[in-house]
C-alpha cells in the first residue's frame, strides 16, 4: 500500500505534545513527513529533553498512524531537542583562537591505558586521508607518546621567522603536523614539573608555533581530570571533545567523570561522542568470532545513558599495538577492519561538529567549510 502524506499529517494533528498544548502541526513540533509504499519517516522537534515526553511522542505518532491511516505501516521517527531561543545561553568563546586554525578536538579520557593516544594519532591521519589539513598537539605532558606512534621521536622541531617573530615549526609525518613536549626531552628523562610550567610549556608549544592553516587541531590530553585540561580549555576556544573509553565498568565509571567534567557549566565544551576501544577481540583464525574480553558495548551503554553521541566501536587486534610501536598508525593499513573502524568513527566525529554547528551559532575563531561540506562549531 501506498501511503498518503496528506493523511498522516491530519491523523498527526490528534496528537498533542506534553507540556506544549496545541497539536503537534499547529504548534511547530512536526517538521517533516516522508513516505516511501508502506513505510514512513516522521522528523519532529521537541522543546523537552524529557525522556518520557520523547517516548510519548513516538508512541503516539505511531497509534495514531497504525489506527487512522494503515495498520501495517512501517514508521520511523526522529526526534530532535530544541531549547526554546529565549532560553538559549548566550554564546560564550573561552579562549583565544589560532589565527589558521579553524577547528580544535579535545581527546581525552577518565584514565590511562585505555588507547586515547591510539584513537588520537589514527583519527588524525584519517582526517587527512580524507583531505583536511591536520595537526596533533600532544599536551601528554607526563607521558608523552605521540612522536613514537608517528615515527618522528628523534626529529626536532626547527625554527622559523613568521612577520618577524620565530616561530617553532611542528614535526610532519603522514600528511600531520605535530607538537609534543617528547620532542624537547630525552628519552629516558622523566618530566617532573608543577602545573604552572607545564601550563607554560604548553602554551608556548600552541601560541609560539607555526601551525599554519588547519582544519582540525587535535589535543591529545592527559588521563584524568586535572590542571592540564584546564589550562588548555581557558588557553583555547574548544569546539568540541571525544571522550575514549573501553567497555568495563573501572573505565566506564572513569569516563563518565571525563564527560562530566567538559559539560560542567564553568567549562561548558560539547562532547562530540565516546569511542569505545578494545571492544571485542577476533581470532585471526576465527574471523566471525567476537569475544567481549573486558564487557560487552559499555561504552556504548553509557553514551546512551549520558545522552551523548556513540561514534563507533575499535576491535582489540595485536596489529593496532605492533603499528602504534613501529610508527605507522593503523587507519594507514589499506582495506582491514582497523580502517574501517577508524574511517566510521571520524566520520561520525565530522558529523557530529556539523551538527553542533546546526545548533549553535559558528564564530569567526572556529568556523569551517571544507570539501567536505563540513561547517565547524562554535563552543559555548
Amino acid at each position: 500500500m501506498k501511503l498518503d502524506r496528506k493523511e498522516i499529517i491530519k491523523a498527526l494533528e490528534s496528537i498533542s505534545v506534553a507540556g506544549e498544548g496545541k497539536n503537534m502541526v499547529e504548534g511547530g513540533a512536526l517538521q517533516n513527513v516522508m513516505t516511501f509504499g508502506d513505510e514512513v519517516i516522521v522528523d519532529l522537534v521537541l522543546s523537552s529533553p524529557a525522556l518520557h515526553i520523547k517516548k510519548r511522542a513516538e508512541v503516539d505518532v505511531m497509534k495514531a498512524i497504525h489506527e487512522k491511516v494503515y495498520e501495517k505501516a512501517k514508521i520511523k521517527v526522529n526526534i530532535k531537542v530544541e531549547a526554546p531561543a529565549t532560553e538559549k545561553k548566550a554564546p560564550e568563546i573561552k579562549g583565544k583562537p589560532i589565527p589558521g586554525i579553524k577547528n580544535i578536538i579535545a581527546v581525552a579520557s577518565g584514565k590511562g591505558g585505555v588507547g586515547k593516544s591510539t584513537v588520537t594519532a589514527n583519527l588524525a591521519v584519517t582526517l587527512s586521508k580524507m583531505g583536511f589539513k591536520v595537526g596533533v598537539l600532544d599536551a601528554d605532558i607526563y607521558g608523552p607518546s605521540v612522536p613514537i606512534m608517528f615515527d618522528v621521536a628523534a626529529e626536532r622541531p626547527l625554527s622559523v621567522n613568521v612577520d618577524g617573530k620565530s616561530k617553532m615549526k611542528p614535526v610532519e609525518n603522514y600528511g600531520v603536523k605535530i607538537l609534543s613536549i617528547g620532542f624537547f626531552t630525552k628519552p629516558n628523562q622523566a618530566v617532573i614539573w608543577r602545573g604552572p610550567m607545564a601550563a607554560k610549556a604548553l602554551n608556548q608549544m600552541i601560541f609560539d608555533a607555526a601551525w599554519g592553516a588547519l582544519d582540525f587541531l587535535l589535543v591529545d590530553l592527559p588521563p584524568g581530570t586535572g590542571d592540564i585540561h584546564l589550562s588548555i580549555m581557558q588557553s583555547l576556544p574548544i569546539t568540541g571533545a571525544v571522550v575514549v573509553s573501553t567497555p568495563q565498568n573501572v573505565a566506564l565509571a572513569d569516563a563518565k567523570k571525563g564527560v562530566a567534567m567538559f559539560q560542567q557549566e564553568s567549562i561548558n565544551v560539547p562532547v562530540l561522542g565516546i569511542v569505545e576501544n578494545m571492544a571485542y577481540f577476533t581470532p585471526q583464525e576465527l574471523p566471525n568470532n567476537k569475544y567481549y574480553i573486558f564487557g560487552e558495548q559499555g561504552a556504548k551503554n553509557l553514551s546512551e545513558d549520558l545522552q551523548v553521541p556513540f561514534l563507533g566501536e575499535i576491535p582489540l587486534v595485536q596489529s593496532l599495538r605492533e603499528s602504534g610501536d613501529i610508527g605507522r598508525p593503523a587507519a594507514l593499513q589499506e582495506e582491514t577492519p582497523l580502517e574501517e573502524s577508524f574511517k566510521e568513527i571520524t566520520r561520525n566525529m565530522v558529523q557530529e561538529t556539523v551538527n553542533r554547528n546546526k545548533s549553535l551559532p559558528p564564530t569567526e575563531a572556529i568556523k569551517i567549510t571544507t570539501m567536505a561540506g563540513c561547517s565547524a562549531v562554535k563552543t559555548k
